[in-house]
């Protein structure tokens, strides 16, 4: 990047400022200002649907060195509202490299910041919570800074936001079961990965990609094997159709798996709250224990919310749904990171076990998934 690169500010809404140069498109752009701690990976973050509505801030501090490909995108588009590195990398070093990430990000119109200390801006949020931000550059990082700091307090507030519409499938498509075809599952697209339903197809399942608008009624009448709901971006507190949907599927006896933002819906339907955390978990370095093993995974995560539930005992279901326990939680804070119903064939998580750039410890879920569908169609069969 030349020293002649057009000036930016990052202004925060308690009237933070970070002064470095524009990256991407020049403009503006508004959003809550998150950090990502993944030293690698950034395609996959960019791409991943639940950032929508996030300025995204990476912590570390060389970003951009193995360009973009088609083959990493998780998505049809870059998704997030704007992006904050302190070192843009100047050249492309990979052999998969078909382009470079400024260009992409210029192409898709996603204002950035880069040369700030990202590691001040961490620790702010560390410190104060995540909050609202705005980026202006070029011309707009002229502007009065009092407007600047208006126009950052007039943007939306990331709780209570509904943007399932906004990443969601416009229409239902099928990705066929890679070898044998053991059945089918139906997922609630509300802001789902590439990766996500290839691991499933790769399980033998027809898998049926769905408007986050369908309803209950259409999903039981494709008869599927198995619900699904995916990622996403938003409070889902403002989900109430979701939940609805998921709690009529569930008296159905229709076995279900949830992630991230699917968990937090599963949590809701069984009768518990959510709350927003102070500045989410985000990146690729996460630890959790699993309960039943023992064993801690390394996980990828994105989230800005949380269920509300005692991550020990077994609980009972305020929404009546029998049994529930945690099955897994976060040891840095404790955050709830799984459910697990006892009395019914449904089962999440909180973290991402498709992540594409890793780690991969997690992805045994899909092959859980895959063990309670058939034992699931084998106790079905049976009754009847």
């Amino acid at each position: 990047m030349s020293l002649t690169t057009p000036n930016a500010v990052l202004v925060l809404e308690d009237g933070s400022r970070y002064e470095g140069r524009a990256y991407g498109a020049e403009g503006t752009t508004f959003g809550e200002i998150v950090f990502a701690t993944g030293m690698s990976g950034y395609q996959e973050t960019l791409t991943d649907p639940s950032y929508a509505g996030q300025i995204v801030l990476m912590t570390a501090p060389h970003i951009g060195n193995t360009g973009m490909n088609d083959a990493d995108m998780e998505s049809r588009r870059i998704w997030v509202a704007g992006y904050v590195v302190r070192d843009a990398s100047r050249v492309v070093s990979n052999f998969r490299a078909e382009r470079s990430l400024d260009n992409d990000l210029e192409h898709e119109g996603i204002v950035g910041i880069q040369g700030i200390d990202t590691r001040a801006v961490t620790r702010h949020i560390r410190s104060k919570g995540a909050m609202r931000a705005g980026i202006f550059s070029g011309a707009a990082a002229e502007r009065d800074t009092q407007q600047q700091l208006e126009e950052v307090l007039s943007a939306d507030q990331m709780a209570g936001k509904n943007l399932s519409a906004q990443v969601s499938t416009d229409k239902e498509y099928i990705v066929p079961a890679v070898g044998e075809k053991v059945g089918s599952v139906a997922i609630l697209d509300l802001g789902v990965k590439t990766s996500t339903v290839t691991y499933i197809a790769e399980r033998g399942f027809d898998a049926h990609v769905l408007p986050q608008s369908i309803t209950a009624e259409e999903i039981l009448a494709m008869k599927p094997s198995a619900l699904f709901f995916s990622n996403g971006p938003g409070d889902p507190s403002a989900s109430d159709k979701h939940v609805e949907l998921l709690r009529a599927v569930l008296k159905e006896g229709i076995p279900f798996f949830g992630i991230c933002f699917g968990n937090q819906l599963l949590g809701r339907a069984l009768g518990f709250s959510t709350y927003k955390l102070p500045f989410g978990h985000r990146g690729i370095n996460q630890p959790v224990l699993d309960k039943a093993t023992g064993r801690v995974e390394i996980t990828s995560q994105n989230h800005g919310f949380a269920v509300d539930a005692p991550i020990d005992g077994v609980l009972e279901s305020p929404a009546g749904f029998g049994r529930v326990e945690v099955s897994h939680y976060s040891l840095n804070d404790q955050v709830v990171e799984g459910l697990r119903c006892l009395d019914l064939n449904a089962f999440s998580v909180q973290y991402h076990p498709e992540a594409a750039s890793g780690p991969h410890d997690s992805n045994y879920l899909f092959d859980r998934f895959r063990d309670m569908v058939l034992a699931s169609a084998t106790t079905t069969g049976a009754s009847n």
